[in-house]
């Protein structure tokens, strides 16, 4: 049993990723045919010209085109099997206005999900070897009744994992751990988060993990299968040994899945940290951003690339402050209010 002074509280930092800004990640090599359904897409929404359809307000804000990266433009046409540019271009635009109807951008904030984090039963820990962030699904300290927070506290935890991610990392590592007489959600949650996860955020997993499966859950993933996505499957794995095939680190995974990383949750040391973090990465994006033109079409390569060599990333507890003007993402006054209540708990 670790001592109490071996227990590790706060997610590690993103791990330093060697790069060269001139060589290519494979995901950003593209044949002559993939080019031009890009370049098509990529004129579809940088013309100065265009409105989302069929809403109020259609013009694109500056978090939209943020959010339309060129990974991300690419990421939609992978979904669509580079079918046509007008496939990826409807998924696009569904998803911009699921976006703004679901409340990315003003109601899921840290504050508004924050009651269902108190106790763990999500969280966001380590790297795999590829450098994939994890995120780990412990059902067995659900703490709330079932409700649409539940699922925007899942959308919040996706947005500041692809703030995570270095350069040329695009997908997460998903481990679920149904230990502990875990409780499974409902058939309609599950085929809810499902469809979220393959309709917005499409390309995002790079595999997931799923121990402890008792007969129960086993039988409850039976049903939900049909609703996953076809290339999805073969992502999902039950009972891995992460170690002995050399998925993660010992150091980058928590030991109640036999790594040697000793978490333990504690809300008032993890949540602060882990928002402030989040936030100083979101800032630097942001900031690099606006350096390559604030457009649409940004390569998330690009910006990644100049935080990283610049090695300017800080020791989680830091953060960057915003501008007054500039406090908006995530709902900046959220994460701020949110690593305050936790400050102020630990002082």
């Amino acid at each position: 049993m670790a001592s109490t002074a071996d227990m590790i509280y706060v997610s590690p930092p993103p791990p330093h990723i060697s790069v060269d800004p001139a060589v290519l990640p494979p995901q950003l090599k593209l044949t002559e045919s993939q080019q031009k359904l890009y370049d098509d897409v990529l004129e579809h929404f940088s013309n100065e010209s265009y409105e989302l359809p069929d809403v109020e307000n259609g013009a694109l804000t500056e978090d939209e085109k943020f959010w339309l990266s060129c990974e991300c433009l690419l990421r939609f046409l992978r979904a669509v099997k580079w079918a046509s540019a007008q496939a990826a271009i409807r998924r696009l635009e569904g998803t911009l206005k699921w976006r703004r109807e679901y409340g990315v951008y003003d109601l899921i904030t840290a504050s508004h999900v924050e009651p269902e984090a108190l106790t763990g039963k999500m969280v966001i820990w380590g790297y795999d070897v590829d450098h994939r962030p994890a995120l780990y699904l412990r059902p067995s300290k659900q703490n709330t009744e079932e409700s649409i927070r539940q699922v925007h506290y899942v959308v919040w935890a996706l947005e500041r994992l692809t703030e995570l991610m270095g350069p040329g990392i695009e997908t997460l590592a998903l481990m679920v751990n149904f230990a502990d007489r875990a409780k499974n959600p409902s058939i309609g949650q599950a085929r809810t988060v499902l469809n979220i996860l393959q309709t917005h955020y499409p390309e995002r997993l790079g595999r997931a993990f799923v121990v402890n499966v008792p007969f129960l859950i086993n039988a409850f993933f039976k049903v939900i299968t049909p609703f996953i996505d076809p290339l999805t499957r073969p992502k999902l794995r039950f009972n891995p040994d992460c170690l002995g095939e050399g998925l993660f680190t010992p150091e980058q995974l928590i030991s109640e899945w036999n790594g040697s990383a000793n978490f333990e949750y504690e809300h008032e040391k993890y949540w602060g940290p882990l928002v402030r973090m989040c936030a100083e990465h979101r800032e630097r994006l942001w900031e690099k951003w606006r350096e390559h033109g604030a457009k649409v079409g940004v390569r998330e390569w690009d910006v990644k690339c100049d935080i990283e060599l610049e090695g300017t990333a800080k020791p989680a507890g830091e953060m960057v402050a915003a501008p007054a003007a500039e406090v908006k993402h995530e709902s900046e006054a959220g994460v701020v209010n949110g690593a305050a209540a936790a400050d102020a708990h630990e002082a």
